[in-house]
Parts: structure tokens; C-alpha cells; sequence
């Protein structure tokens, strides 16, 4: 097949694992970031009743992301391993665990326990859905696919303040957690019972052709070896993948964790109107995470280099979040400061989803979750720092600062991208040993 032809057509059985996959990918996603929001939503609520100052805040709205960060490395080799149907199940049943202990907790340590936990629990998700979609769609083709399942990310988090809000405001902000915790476990349940990992001798010859489709080279199974794993940071372009996830996960979790307080602390909204005001730039991420998967598979079937075209198409989104996040902070009107904010998280998400597709495409066909997992190693290495920081700034300065640093990271994380991620990774090194993983 040339490099501007059609992706054929899904044979009707791998369709309907496609479309169940991607289902499920998508209410677990939004699941996961409903989990991950609460806390912003309920973040006034619960400095209130537990005495926090911004400080705190920023530590506890961090912890999360420093126990997820460090566990991608090796979830990823985990998912390639022993495949997504179990990784992910299992992440679900402790993650929707602690989010429900969130609720519970009446100390500021023990809350910070309750968050390392939903960090572990969640770590698997999106290494996972990589994995589900390198294993169920043609190389050309894994765009629009992932542009689905990261679209739940702003979805759920578009979703948290205007359904949670009603929680916090109505009862009490720890039935926001226990609430979610329990939506989670039925989740799990839905994910054991109908996902399935494809099996390739079970599959048909047509079956087996059409998800070969452009591939390089045919892997008929992934057994990861420590060796396969270790080699891919031999390689620029996954350094530069790493780099620069940390600048687009930095800007976007900026937001993410701090748009309800930054509302009502600097711009004086009441939580109410912040739950609407908080949902609409959310609601534009969810566009952009669509749109995005579904132009990047249009230009990678018309470009010569399918990692090169989804590249170009991460850079320009991030230098687009940098341009608009400074007269977001700089505006005095808050209508103005949230159509920049909104215009800032369409292009995050459309990042998110590009660089997600580029794990597809610059990863070993066996490696697929582990490039990526490293890649969201970087990036919430990158989302740990940034709620701390920026409650630092903010309390000692203002919101102003805080985003204008966040600003020059992305900037630095998008050049990472242009100068280092400029090839794929081959399949097989040259006289790698073959150490394997622990069972």
C-alpha cells in the first residue's frame, strides 16, 4: 500500500471490537478525569474544612501526579506485556478505591495517601488505550481513534464542575468523591465483560491483512524483554517526545487543576458561576481532541513520513497554546480571559491527541504503550510540578506570573519536539540483549 493510499475497510468483526474498545475507552476516560477533577471542583470547599492554604493545596493537587508519573514507566511495559483488558481492569477497581476513600479521609496526610493511590490506580489508562489501539486498528488509521479516547480527558473534565458542583454545593463535597468511586467499580465491571485483546491465530486472513495494513513490520505477539525496553532511550526521538509531553502536560494541568480556584481567587466568581464558566474551555478541549485525531490521520495518509506529519501537527498546537495563554493572563475582562483559556485547552487537547498518535506511529509495533507511557512520564512529570508551582507563584505573587512561566515550558517542550522527534524507532536493535521482564 503506498503512502497516500485509503485504509481499507474494518472486516465487520474487528469493526465491532473497534467500536466496544473505543466505547469503553471513553466512559473510563471519562471516569478517570471526573476522579482527577474533583478535587479542583471541591478545592475552596475542602481548604475551607480542612484549613489548607494555597500552598497545601498545591501539594495535595500534585500528589497525584508524581505517584501516576513515576508509575508509567512500567505500566507501559506491563500493557504491552500482558495486555490491556487486565492492566486497565484492574487499574479501575483500585483507582475508583481510593477516589472513594478521598471522601473519607478528615487529615491532610491521609488525603495525600488517598491521591498517591488514585495516581497508581489511574496510571494504566492511557498507556492501555494505546496499546487497545495499536492492537485493533492499521497503523494510518490511528488517529481518528485517538483522538476518540483522549478526547474523554476534557470531556470528564468539562463534565466535574457543572456535575460535581451540584454534589458539593447540595450535600457535601466528600459524597463528590464517593459518588465517582462508586461509578468507577461499575465501570470495571462493564470492562471485564465485554472487552476483549485480540488473539491473532483466532483471526482471518483478511483480519489479519487489514491490520497490517502499512505496518513496517508484523508482530504476531509482544513479549517485552527489559533489553527492548531500556533501548528506547537510546533514541532522540524519544527524548524529545518526553521533553516535550512535560511542556504540554505542564500548561494544560495548570488549568486543569487550578482553573475553579483561579476563577473564584482572581477573578472573584462564585462557585456556581464557576462551574459553568470552568466546564466551556473543557468543552472546547473535548473539540479539539476530535478534530484533532481526525486531521492528523488526514495528513499522515498525505505525507511522506507519518511520524513528520504528526509531529508538525504537536508543534503548531503547542505554539498556539503559548500565543494565547498570554493575553489570557494579561486580559482584564473575564470574558476575554476565558475565550483565551478556551482557545488554550482546544489546543492542548489537539496536542494531547497528536502526541498520543505519534506514540503509535514512532513506536516499535511491540513497544507501543511503552513509548507512550514514557512519553506521559514526561508529561506529568510536568503536571506534578505544575499545581505546586503554581500555587507558590500565585501566593506570592499572582496567577499572572504563574501562567506566563507556563507559558516559556511549553514553549521550550514544543521546540523538543521539532528538533528531536524527527524518525521512528526500529523494531529490533542491534545486539540487544534479551533479559525479560519479571513476570
Amino acid at each position: 500500500m503506498s503512502e497516500t493510499s485509503a485504509v481499507p475497510v474494518a472486516p465487520p468483526r474487528i469493526k465491532r471490537a473497534q467500536q466496544i474498545a473505543l466505547t469503553l475507552l471513553m466512559i473510563s476516560g471519562v471516569v478517570n478525569y471526573l476522579d482527577r477533577g474533583t478535587l479542583a471542583v471541591a478545592n475552596a470547599s475542602i481548604r475551607a474544612d480542612l484549613g489548607l492554604s494555597l500552598s497545601q493545596m498545591g501539594v495535595l493537587l500534585s500528589a497525584f501526579s508524581w505517584s501516576y508519573a513515576l508509575c508509567q514507566l512500567p505500566i507501559g511495559a506491563l500493557a504491552d506485556r500482558i495486555g490491556p483488558r487486565r492492566l486497565l481492569g484492574l487499574g479501575l477497581i483500585v483507582w475508583s478505591l481510593a477516589q472513594a476513600a478521598g471522601g473519607l479521609v478528615s487529615t491532610f496526610g491521609w488525603f495525600i495517601l488517598a491521591r498517591i493511590a488514585l495516581g497508581i490506580g489511574e496510571a494504566p489508562q492511557f498507556p492501555s488505550a494505546a496499546r487497545v489501539v495499536g492492537n485493533w486498528f492499521p497503523l494510518r488509521a490511528r488517529g481518528t481513534p485517538t483522538g476518540i479516547f483522549n478526547s474523554a480527558s476534557p470531556l470528564g473534565t468539562a463534565l466535574a464542575p457543572l456535575l460535581l458542583s451540584i454534589l458539593v454545593v447540595s450535600f457535601h463535597w466528600r459524597w463528590a468523591f464517593i459518588a465517582t468511586g462508586a461509578v468507577g467499580l461499575a465501570v470495571a465491571v462493564v470492562w471485564f465483560i465485554l472487552y476483549r485483546d485480540p488473539v491473532r491465530a483466532q483471526l482471518s486472513a483478511d483480519e489479519c491483512r487489514y491490520l497490517d495494513a502499512d505496518a513496517q513490520e508484523v508482530v504476531t505477539q509482544s513479549n517485552v524483554t527489559f533489553a527492548d525496553w531500556r533501548s528506547l532511550f537510546q533514541h532522540g526521538t524519544t527524548w524529545g517526545m518526553l521533553i516535550g509531553f512535560f511542556g504540554s502536560v505542564y500548561l494544560n494541568w495548570v488549568y486543569l487543576t487550578w482553573l475553579p480556584g483561579y476563577l473564584t481567587a482572581e477573578r472573584h466568581m462564585t462557585l456556581m458561576r464557576t462551574g459553568v464558566a470552568a466546564s466551556v474551555p473543557f468543552f472546547c478541549g473535548f473539540l479539539g481532541a476530535l478534530s484533532a485525531g481526525w486531521l492528523s490521520d488526514l495528513v499522515a495518509r498525505k505525507s511522506r513520513s507519518t511520524v513528520i506529519a504528526r509531529r508538525n501537527a504537536v508543534v503548531i498546537c503547542m505554539l498556539g497554546m503559548v500565543v494565547f495563554t498570554i493575553p489570557g493572563a494579561l486580559a482584564q475582562s473575564n470574558i476575554v480571559a476565558l475565550a483565551c483559556i478556551s482557545v488554550v485547552i482546544f489546543l492542548a487537547n489537539a496536542a494531547s491527541a497528536c502526541s498520543w498518535a505519534l506514540a503509535t506511529a514512532a513506536a516499535p509495533q511491540s513497544r507501543i504503550a511503552s513509548l507512550g507511557a514514557i512519553q506521559n512520564f514526561g508529561g506529568f512529570i510536568g503536571g506534578a510540578l505544575a499545581p505546586v508551582l503554581t500555587g507558590v507563584i500565585a501566593q506570592k505573587w499572582s496567577f499572572v506570573p504563574a501562567l506566563l512561566t507556563a507559558a516559556v515550558i511549553a514553549f521550550v517542550g514544543a521546540m523538543a519536539y521539532l528538533l528531536l522527534v524527527n524518525k521512528p524507532i526500529p523494531e529490533h536493535e542491534p545486539g540487544a540483549a534479551n533479559v525479560p521482564l519479571p513476570a
